[in-house]
């Protein structure tokens, strides 16, 4: 029982994760650095902001941005260029709009 319990839970955290975010002031905050291309085809992932925090996806680019950095799964701060980027980020305008690019990048909205 105490298995099925624990496998519940670590299922439950690996779907969950990733789509909570919260941008905090300074990189060595930040659990990855990202930053905002000017084009949908530069990006890793085509982001969404959704406006409730139950509208969050499954890491599949429907972020929710939390007021407080408790209620994040991830940490952000945008950086100021490209290459100072882990994962780069477009923000697209319609929901059905999103998704990822760069399949290998996946792991770190996880």
């Amino acid at each position: 029982m105490k298995k099925i319990l624990f496998s519940l839970l670590v299922l439950t955290s690996f779907i969950l994760s990733g789509q909570k975010v919260f941008v905090v002031r300074y990189e060595n905050q930040a659990d990855i650095k990202v930053f905002a291309v000017k084009y949908a085809s530069q990006a890793d992932v085509k982001i969404y902001k959704v406006a409730y925090e139950n509208q969050a996806g499954k890491n599949d680019g429907r972020w929710f941005f939390t007021d407080y950095e408790n209620q994040a799964e991830k940490k952000i701060f945008f950086v100021n260029y490209e290459n100072q980027a882990d994962l780069k980020i477009y923000f697209v305008q319609y929901e059905n709009q999103i998704g990822w690019r760069n399949k290998a990048k996946q792991y770190l909205m996880f």
